[in-house]
């Protein structure tokens, strides 16, 4: 029986009874980090780093069973020892390494290399067997440097400005947003952020994690100020309802999908920029040599096409 099972509930660990990121309601969670699709509501305890705390009462709740350690700290849960370690995905991710009579298993979670000097970086743990993410698992993607994109986002920011235009940059409300705040041009006007944004920004701040001041957007902005600034938003594309408040403006979106800018889906946007909180294809394939483990197991994007090319590559590799 292997030591972590693949299960309509969720990665499952029978000898300690208790699931990672589980997509159904179980009785003992443990949370890689706070974005939907990886924290889900119901479970009747939760555990996660210390810093996915406040993302995690702000989304499921105050009240949840929740216990947090920080990272490396080895906690033990029906003889299985666990302990989290940086996944450098958003603030609080974590790889969740399984030890259990000297067999050792990390589930990485998503996560990337790259250093965006807001979470803590990515740390490698080896293993006998590494459970991968596959979102970007091809060739076509390949990041820029941050600093580069940054530096577009701000020079982007000026020239619509220049021209009386509000800047709306479209971002994740966890992780990219944050992200982005922490590298912007403050000295080039005034920053504003949608509801949601500063609701996640603020649970931050409150728990001691430290997030850029910046302004709410209100119906009390005046449009002189919407014209000088930059508002982030979650994804909403030219001719939304909701984008006529910024007339007139120009629309991007921040995302590792911009990569592959000419899918009809992005025609919604002025302006995309290569940034993404996953791993890219050089990336994921460092990540597999550096762990030494034995076996990979490839889950959560193009598992099927990751996993083939792992096995040319002489891994012993599979999907899950």
């Amino acid at each position: 029986m292997p030591l972590l099972q693949f299960t309509p509930n969720g990665i499952y660990c029978e000898a300690g009874d208790f699931y990672i990121d589980p997509v159904r309601a179980v009785q003992r969670a443990v949370i890689t980090h706070g974005h939907s699709d990886h924290a889900r509501s119901g479970h009747a305890s939760y555990f996660a780093h210390r810093d996915s705390e406040p993302v995690l009462k702000t989304r499921l709740g105050k009240n949840i069973s929740l216990r947090t350690e920080k990272y490396g700290v080895p906690v033990t849960i029906n003889g299985v020892t666990i302990s989290l370690h940086p996944a450098g995905h958003i603030i609080g991710s974590s790889q969740v390494r399984v030890d259990y009579q000297g067999e050792v298993w990390v589930a990485a979670g998503d996560y990337k290399l790259e250093n965006d000097r807001v979470c803590q970086p990515f740390e490698t743990v080896r293993c006998n067997t590494f459970i991968t993410e596959a979102t970007f698992a091809l060739p076509i993607y390949r990041w820029p440097d941050q600093d580069l994109v940054f530096a577009e986002i701000n020079r982007w920011w000026k020239q619509n400005q220049s021209e009386g235009k509000t800047s709306v940059l479209n971002a994740y409300s966890l992780g990219k947003a944050q992200r982005i705040l922490h590298h912007l041009d403050y000295s080039t006007g005034p920053v504003f952020c949608h509801p949601s944004v500063e609701t996640m920004n603020q649970s931050l701040r409150e728990f001691g994690i430290p997030v850029p001041k910046v302004n709410l957007l209100d119906a009390d902005v005046r449009p002189e100020e919407l014209r000088r600034g930059l508002v982030i938003t979650p994804v909403s594309g030219k001719g939304s309802p909701f984008m006529t408040q910024f007339e007139p403006y120009s629309v991007a979106f921040a995302s590792g999908w911009m990569a592959v800018s000419k899918r009809r889906n992005w025609q919604a946007f002025d302006r995309g920029f290569i940034l993404s909180d996953h791993a890219d294809w050089p990336a994921l394939n460092k990540a597999v040599i550096d762990s030494r483990a034995d076996k990979i197991i490839v889950t959560h994007g193009t598992e099927g096409i990751f996993s083939r090319w792992l096995r040319e590559q002489g891994f012993d590799a599979e999907d899950a």
